[in-house]
């Protein structure tokens, strides 16, 4: 069978589904193991701080710490996975951070709770930007947005699905271990459980995929070459040139501002709720509320950025509408008001993240990909480690975490702004420094 000279809409669309029904339910399944393990501390909280002599803001510290680890070796990881492929080097980030996850339940202080908590980020690191650049080698870009919605997807999946599961697994104890304890314990091995499938049936690119026909498999790379020439994505021959681009460097600030308020709202919100007066159950039960309303609100994006050329004002909406959900928050002392604009906030937040990983994945290919989408990953989850414990240390020094979240508010509706800038920076041609870095490595 001959590919035709100019693939009819159907072929095209055939062949992206097929793509589809193979990588992206095990790309969710992966981000659900990585989120559930990441949401895991948010619960273990309501009663690990007692047992390990844990104040509000030291939690807060070891949270954020995961995101230092993270921030130091997301971009070696990333380059790793282009060398590796996606199948092995994701296997191996799988296993590591089960492990280490499950080590967290022999935690004894402090001091255990923060070296586990920076070993896991250092495990984890290149998960995320590695699924980004993933996506870059099998869907062409007008296709892409959707698939990284979908991906996208798997994080209040994990959460919503995490939440009762926790509430209820605190209650549980056996063998000389707490409930958290064993929240950990179960949460690592089924990390490292996942690792399995993702050796078995992940594939690293088109080409070496048995599963799709030999002319679908090129016209998905003739799709990729046309969209690099077309966008003007730059690929230097020195992958870490990526790291003195501008624009990488400028998105990675907006990225922060994403993460403080995403980690913010997810390592805080059960803490928040159980301030309602409930108990652990019931709080792992309301926490679930916010999630369903982020699922809502990734389906509602998915399908609105349709009508829109570019992501700018789908991502400035996103940024300003959890800004009001979260400052709202803080204005009403009903529980009831407080989760409504909770659940607005996480309407809005989570597709923040859908949103705005397509502009960066436009602007660089290849290995260059792997390291500028690795490096403002990196920088913008330092974002992890400003938000949790800068509301960690507001807690304590106010016995609230109200003007924390209004701190996380203040980070969003800033983002909201700086995505203008970035739309006004990204629309002008390369800064001088650019077009010398592009003479120099021989970019056309």
């Amino acid at each position: 069978m001959t590919q035709p000279a100019t693939p009819s809409l159907e072929f095209q669309k055939a062949t992206i589904g097929k793509v589809t029904r193979r990588l992206i339910p095990l790309l969710i399944t992966f981000y659900v193991l990585a989120f559930v393990d990441r949401s895991a501390i948010s619960f273990a909280k309501l009663t690990m701080n007692a047992d390990l002599g844990l104040s509000e803001g030291m939690y807060g510290l070891g949270a954020g710490l995961f995101f230092i680890g993270y921030f130091l070796f997301e971009v070696p990881s990333n380059l790793l996975m282009h060398r590796f492929g996606a199948r092995k080097w994701f296997a191996r980030i799988l296993i590591t951070w089960g492990l280490i996850t499950a080590l967290m339940a022999l935690a004894q202080g402090p001091i255990s709770f923060y070296i586990l908590r920076f070993l896991l980020g250092a495990a984890e690191a290149g998960f995320f930007p590695g699924v980004i650049f993933y996506l870059t080698l099998w869907y062409p870009a007008r296709y892409r947005k959707s698939a990284t919605s979908q991906f996208v997807l798997s994080q209040p999946i994990a959460l919503m699905l995490m939440a009762p599961l926790a509430g209820w697994m605190l209650g549980v104890s056996g063998l000389g271990l707490a409930g958290w304890q064993w929240l950990f314990i179960v949460v690592g091995v089924t990390a490292m459980v996942g690792a399995v499938p993702c050796f078995m049936f992940l594939t690293d690119r088109p080409k070496e995929a048995a599963w799709l026909e030999p002319h679908e498999a090129q016209w998905i790379d003739d799709q990729l070459v046309r969209d690099a020439a077309e966008s003007g994505a730059a690929d230097h021959k020195n992958p870490l040139k990526a790291l003195l681009d501008g624009r990488i460097l400028l998105l990675g600030v907006v990225y922060i501002l994403l993460c403080t308020g995403v980690y913010g709202l997810g390592f805080w919100l059960p803490t928040v709720i159980k301030a309602f007066g409930v108990s652990n159950m019931t709080t792992g039960l309301l926490t679930m509320i916010p999630y369903v309303a982020a699922i809502l609100g990734l389906l509602f994006t998915a399908w609105a950025v349709k009508r829109y050329k570019g992501n700018y004002l789908p991502l400035a909406i996103a940024f300003g509408g959890s800004a009001f959900g979260m400052f709202m928050s803080t204005v009403f002392a009903e529980p009831t008001l407080q989760l409504v604009f909770l659940s607005l906030c996480a309407f809005f937040i989570f597709p923040t993240t859908s949103t705005f990983w397509p502009i960066p994945s436009s602007i660089v290919v290849g290995a260059t990909a792997a390291a500028g989408i690795a490096a403002i990953n990196s920088i913008g989850n330092l974002g992890g480690f400003v938000g949790p414990y800068i509301v960690g240390a507001i807690a304590d020094a106010t016995g609230s975490t109200r003007y924390g979240m209004v701190f996380l508010a203040a980070c969003l509706a800033l983002a909201c702004l700086l995505v203008w800038v970035v739309k006004a920076t990204l629309g002008k041609p390369a800064t001088r420094r650019d077009a010398d870095v592009q003479a120099v490595e021989g970019v056309s």
